[in-house]
């Protein structure tokens, strides 16, 4: 088969799953009220700030995870946070990749300064883990394997923020190892911090995929806990200063530089005076920013837990920037959307293919990145077709598909059993291969399974009937262990 007509299909899907509908808005926690904070108070008379940062995927297509994480610790160090307070989770393997167009450097916005320079090597490779995440959140050193040791070591009088960026799905936050993240472990996790007295106010900005459903039905309120969401429960965020969008990244950039819910939230820090701005005042501008006109490039940012901490000011977390103390709060946000965003999901496709528009032709560039694009497209169908064919198999033709897309109403937690969404998990893995980053789309479908009362012999059987082999590209690979 002649491979441009395949390549121009590809570049059909990529558009077509970026501009996937995204009507339903759906704001569970819009209903409680809201508060303003005096307009010259600064919360910091006493308590320290504590920040940990976590960049959850590795790989050059995933460029604007850890641009992400560089760019908030350079904004809570010129706020004044202090370095030791500051924990750092990323793979490292961005800024003297072989892609990367200035070795050493990485930006988070087109005509953007270098946010790399300094930002400490806490958590690297193989040392990014679900279980040095928590231990760090948990300031409990003796768990940790690997990496410098540093975690929140605070105090009940403390305030700690967390900020999160990578790629998820319902349920689940990615990591640049296995196993990937829960939403019940790290809820479990958040509410042991509580119960320790550890700090007085908890901040959590988290980017990913249906990141609403990490928090949805899950996080009570009382903990002392607020948290906000890129997406609700049941839509991808955005990347943004993507190749083909205005803004545009620089030429010589083949992937997205950022991520439109994060970007907007540090850009809005990067030029306010953060002892007035209240986190509410920043929802509110990073949700406007974010819904992108309410265009199909854009997502509904949330909010969860003790919606009344939205009062306290910035500063509390952030720190701010002597720079912006005589900036005035402006209402209306000032920084302009992009034209278009790229879902998430399709980030990595749009590197590989602007890599192969690019690339000379006959050269070994270009063949690599037409590898790379077939090999990810082979992965996505043998991905969704399995888990469609498994669907059918467990519960009839027509009943099936409905099945593995049913959401359930605002406000309930995606499962039930977690313990049953890991092992259905693990059991499709060992029989059909790694989900990878793309495949967390369908936990929902595994959630479903669990609810609907099916168990480990009857997924096993449906899986081994689904999928005769495991594809050899890396993708499916499992050669990293299993995500759950």
């Amino acid at each position: 088969m002649d491979r441009f007509p395949i390549l121009f299909l590809v570049a059909t899907l990529i558009t077509l799953a970026s501009g996937a509908r995204h009507d339903i808005l759906r704001l569970p926690s819009e209903a409680s009220r809201f508060f303003k904070a005096p307009a010259n108070a600064d919360q910091n008379d006493e308590g320290t700030r504590w920040a940990v940062l976590v960049a959850g995927s590795n790989g050059y297509w995933n460029y604007r995870h850890q641009s992400d994480v560089c760019h908030a610790y350079q904004l809570l160090r010129k706020g004044g946070v202090k370095e030791e307070n500051i924990v750092v989770f990323m793979y490292d393997d961005i800024a003297f990749n072989e892609e990367n167009p200035r070795p050493g450097v990485i930006i988070n916005s087109p005509h953007g300064n270098d946010v790399y320079k300094g930002v400490p090597k806490d958590y690297v490779g193989e040392d990014v883990t679900v279980d040095n995440f928590f231990a760090a959140i948990l300031g409990n050193k003796s768990a940790l394997t690997g990496g410098s040791g540093k975690v929140v070591d605070s105090g009940p009088n403390d305030h700690i923020f967390i900020y999160y960026s990578d790629h998820g799905g319902p349920g689940v936050l990615g990591m640049p190892t296995n196993p990937y993240m829960y939403a019940s472990d790290l809820i479990e996790v958040l509410k042991k911090k509580h119960a320790s007295g550890t700090y007085k106010s908890l901040v959590f900005y988290l980017e990913a995929c249906e990141s609403g459903s990490i928090f949805e039905g899950l996080l009570p309120e009382g903990l002392n806990i607020y948290a906000t969401t890129a997406s609700n429960a049941e839509e991808s965020s955005w990347g943004t200063y993507c190749p083909g969008e205005y803004p545009s990244p620089p030429p010589e950039y083949e992937t997205c530089l950022g991520d439109l819910y994060s970007v907007a939230w540090m850009e809005d820090s990067d030029i306010h005076n953060l002892r007035t701005e209240t986190l509410h005042q920043q929802y509110d501008l990073v949700k406007e920013r974010t819904m992108n006109g309410n265009s199909i490039y854009g997502s509904h940012v949330m909010q969860y837990g003790d919606i009344g901490l939205s009062k306290n000011n910035l500063v509390l977390y952030l720190g701010t920037n002597p720079a912006n103390d005589n900036f005035t709060f402006v209402h209306k946000n000032s920084l302009v959307p992009p034209s278009k965003a790229v879902n998430q999901r399709d980030a990595d496709l749009i590197h590989f293919w602007d890599k192969f528009r690019k690339a000379p032709v006959g050269s070994s560039r270009k063949a690599a990145a037409e590898k790379e694009i077939l090999e990810a497209m082979s992965h996505r169908m043998h991905i969704d077709d399995n888990m469609k064919l498994i669907g059918k198999l467990l519960f009839g033709i027509e009943k099936g598909p409905e099945l593995l897309s049913s959401v359930r109403p605002a406000g309930q937690p995606l499962v039930d059993d977690w313990d049953c969404l890991k092992t259905l998990v693990r059991t499709f893995e060992t029989h059909c291969g790694s989900l990878s980053q793309y495949g967390m789309k369908h936990m929902r479908s595994f959630a479903n399974f669990c609810n609907a009362g099916i168990r480990k012999e009857q997924m096993a059987e449906a899986s081994a009937q689904a999928c005769v082999s495991i594809p050899a590209s890396s993708w499916s690979s499992l050669h990293r262990g299993f995500s759950a």
